[in-house]
């Protein structure tokens, strides 16, 4: 994590991504309980997705409540400040939250821009189309350079 914002500051950040199966929106305090119940029904699947398989998140043995809600806290002020940016998925069907989208700077290098995302296990199906359309999305409106996120 840097103290340096990952965006110039004329970028307009955007506050979604649409598609016919999901849409993002950034992530914060009022998913706490939906992001909550997502990650922690679906530990094992999410520490198979690529660019979880090393990082010892989820924990194992998950977390209080009140623990996310501070991680949502810190990732609102990340994105608030432009210097990392957490989206909540959330299903058009239903309006529940299916997932989460990371873009942060590289700890490894500061050309690099690594993104991670995640989908509940009972949802797989959507984590290949959620590559695709954040991975289009990134590439065509966003002025990170080179993206480090695994693929689907």
């Amino acid at each position: 994590m840097t103290d340096h914002a990952l965006v110039p500051d004329d970028f307009v950040v955007p506050t979604e991504l649409i598609t016919p199966q999901f849409r993002l929106e950034p992530l914060g305090p009022q998913h706490n309980v939906a992001d909550h119940a997502a990650w922690t029904n679906s530990i094992e699947h999410i520490r198979s997705t690529p660019g979880f398989q090393n990082s010892g998140w989820p924990p194992a043995n998950g977390m209080a409540l009140e623990a996310n809600l501070a991680d949502l806290e810190r990732h609102a002020v990340d994105f608030v400040q432009r210097r990392g940016f957490t989206y909540s998925v959330i299903g058009t069907v239903g309006g529940e939250v299916i997932g989460c989208v990371y873009i942060y700077p590289s700890r490894s290098d500061v050309h690099v821009t690594d993104v991670r995302s995640w989908v509940r296990a009972d949802r797989a199906e959507l984590d290949a189309p959620l590559y695709a359309a954040v991975s289009a999305w990134l590439s065509a409106q966003w002025p990170l350079g080179t993206l480090n996120y695994q693929p689907r």
